[in-house]
């Protein structure tokens, strides 16, 4: 077993925050510009608009607002149980630093590969091109679960922060405190909802939401807040979101997934209203609000991914989902 080394509270709490500038998530008031190199267990931040607490627990910013806390508390305490059944997290280290190229305890090895081939893809064939004229990118990782993307993104000396609901320490971003062993400070972390984002505007070079897009109740609503707090220039990229030709295909796998969940954990798992699904319709949509193009990257997922549409006709199935990695560039006017 990789044991966690021993870590003082100082090495533990201090976040490379590179001057973020913070607004409230619950009535949108600038709560200043923190320093570089914050010991987050001094520090609180209060709105004096509204009196709402910015606290921390363990290192983690907990930046979600009361009744908003109380909307995702169903979804977040379901979420929660179908992980933890799927075998997802460990209490070895090696674990979290071998993501997403090695699942070292087997039990999700499939999916790891396709997160293993979008990182690789991302990393090669995107970031590599929009940080040409810069020294690193100040990134937005949203849907950082257990923190792996954020982990690699700061070993190729990019700035990550780190977003999801979840904050425990198996599957979400409590979980990033493994990655000291490799990293002299953590990225800093923040307990948020993708629709209201504790960051003022125009502050990151690039979002990627990380298997994360699909989660949103409200496409429009979302993809705004991610453009609110990119910089001129900047790219949304969305990755590992299902993908289907039809609406009625995504619409079947829905039903086909809450009836699993009903059997197997006696709920269906339908506590937010998310859009769950992305079709060429949708995205169509988007680009004529915003003013935007999607570019459309395939990765090669590997030939057995690649067959999967033929092998579900030949078996009068329907459609399974495709990934696909969606980027735009906000505009600079």
């Amino acid at each position: 077993m990789n044991a966690v080394p021993h870590l003082s509270n100082q090495n533990l709490y201090w976040t490379q925050f590179n001057g973020l500038s913070l607004r409230c998530p619950s009535c949108g008031a600038s709560l200043g510009t923190t320093r570089q190199d914050v010991p987050v267990f001094e520090t609180a931040i209060t709105c004096a608009r509204c009196g709402f607490s910015m606290q921390h627990d363990k290192g983690i910013w907990l930046a979600l607002a009361p009744q908003r806390a109380t909307h995702y508390k169903k979804f977040m305490d379901e979420y929660q149980t179908v992980r933890a059944a799927e075998g997802r997290g460990s209490p070895e280290a090696n674990f979290y630093l071998s993501l997403p190229f090695r699942d070292t305890t087997g039990n999700n090895q499939a999916q790891w590969n396709i997160r293993a081939k979008t990182f690789r893809y991302i990393e090669r064939e995107l970031l590599g091109v929009i940080d040409q004229k810069r020294k690193g990118l100040d990134i937005l990782d949203l849907g950082a679960g257990n923190g792996w993307l954020s982990y690699r993104l700061s070993a190729l000396g990019h700035r990550p922060v780190a977003v999801d609901l979840l904050i425990n320490d198996t599957d979400g971003l409590g979980a990033a405190s493994h990655y000291l062993q490799k990293l002299e400070k953590l990225f800093p972390r923040f307990q948020a909802e993708l629709d209201h984002l504790p960051f003022e505007s125009e502050q990151f070079d690039c979002v990627i939401f990380n298997a994360s897009f699909h989660y949103s109740e409200s496409y429009a609503k979302t993809l705004a807040e991610a453009i609110r707090c990119l910089r001129k220039g900047g790219f949304v990229i969305i990755a590992d979101s299902p993908w289907y030709s039809k609406e009625e295909s995504g619409r079947l796998m829905l039903r086909e997934r809450r009836s699993s969940f009903e059997r197997q954990f006696g709920f269906a798992s339908d506590g937010l209203a998310s859009q769950e699904f992305l079709t060429d319709r949708r995205l169509r949509q988007l680009e004529k609000l915003f003013g935007i193009r999607w570019e459309i990257h395939n990765p090669n997922y590997g030939l057995r991914w690649a067959m999967r549409p033929l092998i579900a006709r030949l078996r009068n199935k329907r459609e399974p989902s495709t990934f696909r990695i969606y980027v735009a560039e906000v505009p600079t006017s």
